[in-house]
């Protein structure tokens, strides 16, 4: 059989079967958000939901709407229950961010899509909290790894240059989202 014979569901299943033993150097990064890759994937858990997701959601240069569909419920509101779209670049920049990190451990997943309301309350007790989120429209994560530093995953987030990335030290956790180009906490 030939690599042209193999079915979508032929290279998942020889995805799911192996490990990708290279990863890109950070100045690759930005192709990978550009498709240069032919499968993503994206690997996170909630330690406020106990849930996990370990997901190919871009195959051949296409977006899977199934998969986008679990990452959508699973970076739903916890407090609310409430899940919206959420944008496929912000998962695009995390993934290209974890592929450049070279480590095989989930994303701890602080903060996905946050409704109006929850934004309201964590804006209340922080002053970090931005009042028009772009959590609010799924547009961005609060993402953290035990393997590496809050400098390191910020680097290599930054060296996407994709979006906006934001570095919380004192918090142990970086943000990632697909807005324009910015940084802070450097």
């Amino acid at each position: 059989m030939t690599f042209e014979t193999l079915s979508r569901r032929g290279i998942l299943g020889v995805f799911a079967a192996t490990t990708v033993a290279a990863a890109p150097v950070m100045a690759n990064a930005f192709g990978l958000l550009r498709g240069a890759g032919d499968i993503r994937r994206i690997r996170m858990y909630s330690g406020r939901t106990g849930e996990s997701i370990d997901t190919v959601y871009w195959v051949e240069g296409k977006y899977i709407r199934d998969a986008l569909n679990e990452i959508n419920i699973f970076m739903r509101d916890w407090r609310t229950g409430q899940a919206i779209g959420i944008d496929p670049r912000t998962v695009d920049i995390a993934a290209a961010s974890h592929r450049l990190l070279q480590t095989n451990e989930p994303y701890m997943m602080l903060s996905g899509y946050r409704s109006p309301k929850t934004n309201a309350m964590l804006r209340s007790q922080s002053s970090g909290v931005a009042r028009n989120s772009l959590h609010m429209v799924g547009k961005a994560a609060d993402l953290r790894l035990k393997s590496r530093s809050v400098s390191q995953m910020y680097k290599a987030a930054a060296a996407c240059n994709a979006g906006g990335v934001g570095k919380y030290s004192r918090s142990n956790f970086v943000h990632m989202d697909c807005g324009p180009i910015r940084h802070w906490g450097a």
